[in-house]
């Protein structure tokens, strides 16, 4: 079983949240880096809120937005928007045989080519290959993205998937990117059958972790979703797990089976993490440590929350 840190601690500076405090922050370069030497025990929520029509709503103020903790409004001390604030993107790929096939792995080499393509001064990438049950560290945190793109174009496919196990240990992996605003996207197609942890070891694993995960599963050319013959229910089960993930993480699943479809998939988390807004709080210390269900409430119009499912800690402060 695979040892793993559960993330409930905010990596943000203290400036971040002293401009939090005189109202609406937009964070600078600066004041989103990340850093592991504020107390443990913040609670950052990341979050995504867009239009019934899917485009990123970026206009939202303090008071539009209430965090519910098991059904109950949390008073927070931070609230910040990204206002395209570069971000850390860990790339988790799968490096599997499985991936070879039918030109699955050339559209996982157009997908990162396409995120690098979209890059803003400040991004910085890091490269995790899993295959054969290990997850190996290509390239650590860069803004060289040709080293990057070159490092993708390197790997050759092979081997046993086990992504649920890579998936586990990339949430402490991005904390060693310099941004505040962080995400992992994965590149896989779907298929575990190597890993030690089962579905719901990682569900629970993730659950509290405040990194938004995007999977992009690449199918097979022509594979259909639903179930026929020549889909197995092993690539039915995994492709939920995937949509679980990203549910709980506050991530989105994108499922491609088209390589020329790759750049604008990308495109869309890119969007996502330039529009994220950040809620953060610091627990009361009451109350045994637990797994609190979180929620938000927004005034005005409908519009789609994309946020994390809860965190692990003890208990929040009630608001005013």
């Amino acid at each position: 079983m695979i040892a793993f840190k559960r993330l409930t601690v905010a990596t943000l500076l203290v400036p971040t949240a002293l401009a939090a405090a005189q109202g609406i922050a937009s964070p600078t370069a600066e004041m989103v880096k990340a850093t592991t030497s504020v107390a443990v025990g913040y609670v950052l929520v990341p979050f995504v809120v867009t239009s019934l029509k899917g485009l990123p709503v970026r206009d939202l103020r303090e008071q539009d937005v209430t965090l519910l903790v098991d059904g109950k409004p949390v008073k927070t001390d931070l609230f910040a928007r990204s206002d395209d604030a570069p971000v850390s993107f860990t790339i988790l790929l799968d490096g599997s045989g499985s991936m070879g096939l039918v030109g699955k792995f050339e559209g996982a080499r157009a997908a990162v080519k396409a995120l690098v393509d979209q890059r803003i001064p400040g991004d910085d990438f890091a490269l995790f290959v899993f295959s054969e049950g290990t997850v190996r560290e290509q390239v650590s945190f860069t803004g060289d993205t040709a080293r990057l793109v070159s490092a993708v174009n390197a790997v050759k496919p092979f081997g046993r998937t086990a992504f649920f196990d890579a998936l586990a240990k990339m949430p402490d992996k991005s904390l060693l990117g310099k941004n505040g605003s962080r995400a992992i996207i994965l590149l896989t197609d779907g298929i575990d059958n190597a890993s030690e942890l089962s579905r719901d070891d990682l569900a629970a694993l993730l659950e509290g972790v405040d990194v938004p995960v995007y999977p992009s599963a690449l199918r097979s050319p022509g594979s259909p979703i639903s179930p026929v013959p020549g889909q197995s229910a092993e690539a039915l089960l995994n492709l939920e797990i995937l949509g679980h993930v990203a549910r709980i993480t506050g991530g989105r699943l994108s499922i491609v089976d088209d390589a020329a479809r790759l750049p604008d998939s990308v495109r869309l988390i890119e969007k996502d993490l330039r529009a994220q807004y950040l809620l953060g709080f610091t627990p009361t210390g009451a109350g045994p440590a637990r797994f609190h269900r979180i929620a938000l409430r927004l005034s005005g119009p409908l519009r789609a929350i994309r946020v994390r499912a809860g965190y692990k800690g003890p208990s929040p402060p009630a608001k005013g």
